[in-house]
């Protein structure tokens, strides 16, 4: 046996041969992300809440079974539980970003910090529309992530996502920017960063940051037939998160634009009609009364092909561009008008939308703030009324109303807008049963 060989062999033998690698091999340390996640991962939070929700029962609702049977007239409820993560911001101020979802409708929002202080939030605002919110905690000694300019990531730069996938405790997956810009995947406006790192369930609000330990998005959702990682992921990009939290911080919501149209994509059948290309472009359907669009004399029929230079592919390309654009920004829409190519100049408008306090309407809606819907909530068949907000000691919280809920209809009849709902309430209807959407879901709620 060579001497080689015999030295490696005593080395395999030797009791500490297990113990590690080597700190270098040739003279060259190994690679590794270690130090880089020791200065960031003091910055990622657990989050935990807890919301209390009414349990309807048909037999106990009925006030003839509950005389009958001596039972208690008060509404039984039972808590829900969910775990997040969120990502500290900024240190002095105690403001955490996560995702709207994780706390939507909690009535108790804990943060757990790296060193396992447990301290209550609260929060400073919400933006359904980029599944985004702002807390705020009372802690001192925090540790912040500095945020990078997302627009500068490319495809196949390396990612790091950190967070707390099903409340195993703070856990580290890597992996490669798999592609930008994303749109599709759920309402709202939408720029995903879609990645390979594993994101998992409670890895929602968590961070996605590149190797220089900064901030280069919000993990927010995974595609997975099974409910678990399949290496397709998706995060908000941080130069978004960053605009919204401004101005959630701001103002407590998002002041958005609006050219005041309604469009929908062009299928092949569209298409040949209106002797455009298939996919390109969306194509207008209606344009408000005095709304930008209108002024600048954009036309029903009209597609929609580019604006500012940038193309428009699809309806949810015209609302992103409407809602991820600053109010009184300058555009310069190109379009199609039978065949013709014409350019339009308008200014993006603040949007219009008009609010109701519930309670001016009927005292079962007392401290509910009701709203038209946002532009990017508008899509075919579906009109009504937003929950702005909702006070979480009033009578129709109790009865399970919750914030970004859109209320279709009142006692089954459906109605356009706010001011159509306030009409019907006008009529002091005996019984208030509200249609609710509500994400994917659509139920009755009955307000006593």
């Amino acid at each position: 046996m060579s001497s080689r060989l015999l030295l490696l062999a005593a080395l395999l033998l030797s009791p500490g041969a297990f113990a590690g690698l080597p700190p270098a091999v040739d003279g060259q340390p190994l690679p590794t992300l270690a130090p880089m996640i020791d200065r960031v991962t003091p910055a990622v939070v657990n989050i935990n809440t807890k919301t209390h929700v009414r349990v309807r029962d048909p037999f106990f609702d009925d006030p003839i079974f509950r005389r009958f049977f001596n039972a208690p007239s008060q509404p039984r409820e039972r808590v829900q539980q969910s775990l997040g993560s969120g990502v500290i911001v900024d240190a002095a101020k105690g403001y955490v970003l996560t995702n709207n979802h994780v706390i939507q409708g909690a009535d108790d929002i804990a943060v757990t910090l790296h060193d396992n202080r447990t301290v209550k939030a609260r929060v400073i605002g919400s933006d359904p529309d980029t599944d985004l919110t702002v807390l705020q905690i009372p802690a001192d000694n925090l540790q912040a992530i500095p945020l990078a300019i997302s627009k500068n990531l490319r495809v196949g730069d390396f990612v790091v996502a950190i967070g707390d996938p099903f409340g195993l405790g703070q856990t580290v997956t890597s992996g490669i920017v798999s592609a930008l810009d994303r749109k599709g995947i759920s309402r709202g406006f939408q720029s995903f960063i879609q990645t390979d790192a594993s994101i998992n369930p409670g890895n929602s609000g968590g961070a996605l940051v590149n190797l220089r330990g900064e901030l280069v998005g919000i993990n927010s959702m995974i595609f997975s037939p099974s409910g678990a990682s399949v290496g397709i992921g998706f995060a908000i990009p941080s130069d978004l998160a960053a605009n919204v939290m401004r101005q959630l911080i701001a103002y407590g919501e998002v002041r958005r634009g609006a050219l005041g149209v309604d469009a929908q994509d062009i299928t092949p059948e569209l298409a040949r009609m209106l002797s455009v290309p298939s996919g390109k472009g969306t194509v207008v359907t209606r344009v408000r009364k005095d709304a930008p669009a209108a002024k600048a004399g954009l036309q029903p029929g009209d597609v929609i092909t580019a604006i500012n230079g940038k193309k428009i592919g699809s309806a949810q390309d015209l609302r992103n561009i409407e809602g991820l654009t600053p109010v009184g920004t300058a555009l310069s829409v190109s379009l199609l008008r039978n065949g013709e190519a014409v350019i339009l100049s308008m200014n993006l408008a603040a949007s219009s939308n008009s609010s109701l306090r519930g309670g001016d309407l009927d005292e079962r809606l007392a401290g509910v703030l009701l709203s038209d819907l946002e532009e990017s909530q508008r899509r075919p068949g579906l009109s009504g009324s937003t929950v702005k907000n909702v006070d979480t000691s009033s009578r129709a919280y109790a009865n399970g109303l919750r914030k970004g809920d859109i209320i279709i209809g009142l006692n089954q009849r459906d109605f356009e807008d706010t001011g159509a709902l306030a009409e019907l309430l006008k009529r002091t209807p005996r019984q208030l049963l509200l249609t609710v959407v509500r994400g994917q879901s659509l139920f009755y709620l009955l307000l006593q």
